[in-house]
């Protein structure tokens, strides 16, 4: 009883312990993914922290940041606190909905290009042309032929990502695909749908999960740029892109007009990438031995 007391005692704090070492050990995730969270909340509860982005009170044009406007005004009179607050909204949508599009298309296809050759010649040949054009212009030419709106940019930087997300899937399931045991599942007569749902997807999970935060990160980068040049989010909505834009005429007397969004826009992709390299040191079984 007294070894049983003991040992329950001494089995106790373990959990604690180990988080506390897993936390000690990932800081950079926990630092990124804190800062995430904290950007979606404000993202989140924007209508009861911010005033409406839109309102025009050319009385307050071009006002410095002070205790009534946070971060100033910018040419129109408009709070840019709150439409730098909106602007999230807008740009984690945006890169999350992208990296949810791309990692999905991405993982069917490499799967279905890495099991089979067939499919492989032919489909990495457009993934091939695909990645040749640079990724802003054929968002570009993509949001041209059609009406500008939220979701044909989520689906014009989607498609440029794919290619990448397609070739890590191939790359892993390429490797998998010659290990003993999926040739004998293959020799056995097994169905080529059970083996892939069974033994190959799971290998691809962790390096997917790594290149979705990356997509995540280049999405909102891509959407500001975008959104700088016009060819974004429509001007009624707010986006840190658009914002950015719109004051680039007043930097030398109101910069604040840029700073404030551009500070946000650095932060946020700061934090996914941190987020991006914390995961990939800890899934990677190589550096986590090491560590």
């Amino acid at each position: 009883m007294a070894a049983t007391s003991d040992t329950a005692v001494a089995a106790g704090p373990r959990p604690r312990g180990a988080t506390a070492t897993w936390i000690r050990r990932n800081k950079t995730i926990v630092v990124g993914a804190a800062t995430l969270v904290a950007l979606v909340v404000v993202a989140l509860i924007a209508p009861w922290i911010a005033d409406d982005p839109v309102l025009f009170e050319p009385i307050n044009r071009l006002k410095k940041p002070s205790e009534q406007f946070w971060f100033g005004t910018d040419q129109f009179g408009r709070d840019v606190y709150s439409r730098v607050v909106y602007g999230a909204r807008i740009s984690l949508l945006v890169g999350i909905s992208v990296a949810l599009l791309a990692t999905s298309f991405g993982l069917v296809i490499g799967v279905l290009c890495g099991f089979y050759k067939r499919v492989d010649a032919i489909v990495m040949r457009v993934m091939d042309g695909l990645m040749a054009i640079p990724a802003i212009l054929l968002a570009i030419a993509l949001i041209a032929l059609m009406k500008a709106s939220l979701l044909i940019l989520v689906i014009a930087i989607s498609l440029p990502e794919i290619p990448r997300v397609v070739r890590l899937v191939r790359s892993v399931v390429l490797s998998v695909r010659e290990l003993p045991y999926i040739e004998a599942a293959i020799a056995s007569g097994t169905r080529h749908a059970t083996i892939m749902r069974r033994h190959i997807l799971p290998s691809t999970f962790a390096p997917l999960i790594v290149q979705a935060t990356y997509v995540c990160a280049s999405a909102i980068l891509t959407e500001a740029g975008l959104s700088f040049l016009g060819a974004g989010t429509p001007p009624e909505i707010p986006s840190w892109g658009n914002v950015i834009s719109l004051g680039r005429s007043f930097f030398q007397i109101a910069p604040w007009i840029i700073f404030f969004p551009g500070v946000f826009l650095a932060v946020t992709v700061l934090a996914i990438n941190l987020v991006g390299d914390g995961l990939r040191d800890s899934l990677d079984p190589r550096i986590a031995r090491r560590m």
